[in-house]
């Protein structure tokens, strides 16, 4: 206790420069005489502290102190302190203490590089707070149920254990052992609804280069081949690399990428609506044509 007491003495003077006696002790709460044996121990072990007694007097560090640090390059400094700042972002629990400790042992500031919201503009709480369920799940292995609503609509209820989340093409996926299927399988955070965790942990070994598979995203890769209206364009560059966008001399863009065909990608052409025309391949043109004379059956 003595031992972690005295190394947090200094990690909270190299960030405060000086401290009452008084505010250590309430801190630690011990007494005053105490904190000044503390400081009699780090000065016999040759940390450079000493106490002035008397108004505006404290417990303080010779100036330019910081502990031995030869062992890491600046750049690995910096690297750590980022590392903590990602996780830190993430809501990670316990992680800013050990910021606060490491930045004054480097003598860096704080970087304040990063901030990431998993929601979507539009979430609401219920949608962030299932986030932070996945999260506390996957840190802390504990098994999740839920109910899946897979892209055609049909309701399933799994029990899974959580591995990690993944953001792939502009959604993300909750990657897990799904006891179910008995087999690692991929779902779509927004398709799971009335998500709950359990009490119960799990030990699973997870295989290492393991393939995210899915039984609802085993299906084949096309190539699409999409003409796009010009007025569309603030989507096409959102939703793809621009190196697969090709721009016409009439404003209009061609687009080239490769898509899992299923349910999902009909879909997603047709909210282009008028805008946007399928080039290849002619069996998904042809169900696009199928699909648009569907609708336009509804309102004859």
């Amino acid at each position: 206790m003595q031992i972690n007491r005295l190394l947090e003495i200094v990690y909270i003077l190299l960030e405060k420069k000086l401290v009452t006696a008084k505010e250590l002790a309430g801190h630690f709460e011990v007494s005053q005489r105490t904190i000044y044996r503390d400081v009699d121990v780090l000065s016999a072990a040759g940390i450079p502290v000493y106490a002035n007694r008397g108004k505006g007097g404290g417990i303080c560090l010779l100036e330019n102190f910081v502990l031995n640090k030869t062992v890491l390059s600046d750049k690995e400094q910096i690297d750590i302190l980022s590392s903590l700042q990602s996780l830190k972002a993430l809501n990670v629990s316990n992680i800013e203490p050990v910021l606060r400790k490491l930045s004054a042992m480097f003598d860096k500031e704080q970087l304040n590089w990063i901030e990431v919201d998993f929601s979507p503009w539009s979430s609401s709480t219920t949608e962030q707070e299932k986030f932070n369920i996945i999260k506390t799940a996957i840190f802390n292995n504990i098994i999740v149920t839920f109910d899946y609503y897979s892209s055609y609509g049909k309701k399933t209820t799994r029990t899974v254990e959580p591995v990690k989340l993944l953001f792939k093409s502009q959604a993300w996926y909750l990657y897990g052992f799904c006891r179910d299927k008995e087999d690692f399988r991929i779902f779509k955070v927004t398709r799971i609804k009335n998500l709950t965790s359990s009490e119960e942990t799990f030990t699973r070994k997870i295989p290492e280069n393991i393939w995210y598979k899915s039984h609802e995203y085993n299906n084949k890769l096309i190539k699409l081949v999409m003409q796009i209206d010009s007025f569309m364009a603030y989507r096409v560059y959102d939703e793809f690399d621009h190196d697969h966008i090709v721009r016409n001399s009439d404003g209009s863009l061609t687009v080239n990428v490769c898509f899992p065909e299923d349910q999902w990608v009909y879909n997603y052409i047709l909210s282009y609506g008028n805008y946007a025309e399928v080039l290849q391949p002619d069996h998904v043109r042809e169900i696009i044509k199928t699909k648009i004379k569907d609708s336009l059956k509804k309102y004859s």
